[in-house]
């Protein structure tokens, strides 16, 4: 697919007093227009007894030139001290190695160490998802082509290569319904539609092998620093522009080439439908003058960004870096990949000091965000953009946040990243992290934006912070404390 380009936005902060003095000149528009009606709809009447004079509700008291046209602006005005006095006892609890950022609608209410670079674990893939958004958009779609060579009677003269596009959710039907892991994909790219397609373009036969190619990205399977227990664990995967299932070539067999794995997949769904296979399953290359017999695209990226930040998948949030090196006109590999983001957050003028971009998921140990640096990237973005309506949900079904502050009003509302890093190693003085960042809109008092990263040997173990977001829920809970915009809205 031809390569996306890149997107300069600016900040969707904006200067108040236009929107203020609209506020005011729009009601005596209004109200002018109603007059002319208003006269109109006498003349008529007047003009014939059938038409009937619709009665004007009566006129607001409060001023155009008053604080209440404008209620939200106003209920967040009033809320927020009570808000910051909140938020002191609160940062009471953040120590030293650990930071916190909170504002409302871009405006700050509270920080601690703010500028502090730490291990965001998977809050690094809000900053991935930033970019993605900025630089490949919401309308692009990941594309997995089929190549060979078909004769008129059905055969493919040698080989019949899968070529991968990038599509981290390249599936099965079954793999969206496994229980082999905690969060199965909710939005695949069927393999099942692909191989009918193959069947329905002619092809009856392959003298050749089905051949697995993920050649759009570079070899390095890993991200650098990722753990040996991420690697055990299959937290980490083998990253390539090939991948099916995450691996899986069925519910019980995976595939340590993601390549190959893949090629094995779409052998075996073709011979289901009756496609005659000489060959095996390899992987390699298609040349650059195979013909291309069948392709599938992928959904939207909004649903891939959803998909990616609701289950904090790993693999989907490496290979978005990969892509975004193709994107930036350089190659399929981390560290264009990762320049292409950092290029992203300086020209969105983000704070960058501190920052060190070792992976897109969070798995390595060398990444090091501020909870400064993510407070902007939120702020830049808002809660209704792809990025925040991604985000998991508190209490919802799915996703990392299932099952957290429930009975709680942040229930529904709430919309964040989580993001934990043990130190499973026992390496001395070794940061483990639990981080939360994300948003929780109220009902007309404004938007709360926040980060809270917290770092520490043991951190990741539910006793040690736990009182911590429990305190935290407390905070947010508490806004807005005073009058809501429908209660300070003109009378």
């Amino acid at each position: 697919p031809p390569r996306p380009r890149s997107r300069r936005v600016t900040s969707r902060r904006r200067n108040p007093f236009p929107i203020l003095i609209a506020a005011t000149l729009v009601p005596a528009f209004v109200l002018a227009g109603l007059g002319v009606v208003s006269g109109e709809q006498r003349i008529s009447a007047s003009e014939s007894a059938d038409t009937a004079v619709t009665e004007l509700p009566p006129p607001l008291t409060t001023p155009l030139l008053n604080v209440r046209r404008e209620p939200t602006v106003l209920a967040r005005g009033v809320n927020l001290s009570a808000f910051a006095s909140e938020a002191e006892s609160f940062v009471e609890l953040i120590d030293s190695t650990s930071c916190l950022a909170l504002a409302v609608d871009g405006i700050p209410v509270a920080a601690q160490n703010a500028d502090l670079a730490l291990r965001p674990a998977s809050n690094q893939k809000i900053l991935t998802a930033a970019a993605v958004n900025e630089v490949l958009g919401e309308e692009f779609r990941y594309t997995t082509e089929v190549r060979g060579q078909v004769r008129d009677d059905g055969t493919v003269d040698g080989d019949l290569v899968l070529v991968g596009g990038g599509d981290p959710v390249l599936s099965e039907s079954w793999w969206a319904e496994t229980t082999i892991v905690r969060y199965p994909p909710f939005n695949i790219t069927s393999m099942e539609q692909l191989a009918d397609q193959v069947v329905a373009a002619g092809v009856r036969r392959v003298t050749g092998n089905i051949v697995g190619d993920g050649t759009r990205y570079d070899g390095e399977r890993y991200a650098p620093d990722v753990s040996d227990d991420a690697k055990a664990e299959l937290e980490a995967l083998p990253i390539s522009a090939l991948v099916v299932n995450d691996l899986r070539t069925s519910p019980t067999s995976t595939s340590s080439d993601p390549d190959v794995g893949a090629a094995v997949v779409l052998r075996r769904l073709l011979d289901e439908r009756g496609v005659a296979i000489d060959g095996t399953a390899v992987a390699g290359a298609a040349g650059p003058d195979l013909a291309v017999v069948t392709s599938i695209q992928s959904a939207p990226m909004p649903d891939l960004l959803a998909e990616m930040l609701t289950t904090s998948d790993n693999l989907s949030a490496d290979m978005m870096i990969k892509e975004l090196g193709v994107a930036s006109g350089g190659s399929g590999s981390f560290s264009d990949g990762l320049a292409e983001v950092r290029r992203v957050l300086e020209e969105l003028q983000i704070p960058v000091d501190g920052l060190v971009l070792a992976d897109g998921a969070g798995l390595s140990d060398g990444n090091r965000v501020s909870c400064r640096t993510l407070l902007a990237v939120l702020q830049h973005g808002d809660v209704e953009d792809a990025v925040g309506q991604g985000m998991p949900v508190a209490g919802a079904d799915n996703g990392t946040l299932a099952g957290l502050f429930q009975d709680s009003t942040l229930e529904g509302r709430l919309r964040a990243k989580t993001g934990t890093l043990g130190n499973a190693d026992g390496e001395p003085d070794k940061p483990g992290a639990k981080a939360l960042s994300g948003y929780v809109p109220t009902d007309g008092a404004g938007t709360i934006e926040f980060s809270l990263l917290l770092n520490g040997e043991q951190i990741a173990d539910q006793g040690v912070y736990r009182p911590i977001w429990d305190a935290f829920a407390d905070l947010l809970e508490s806004y807005p404390s005073g009058p809501t915009a429908e209660q300070l809205a003109p009378r």
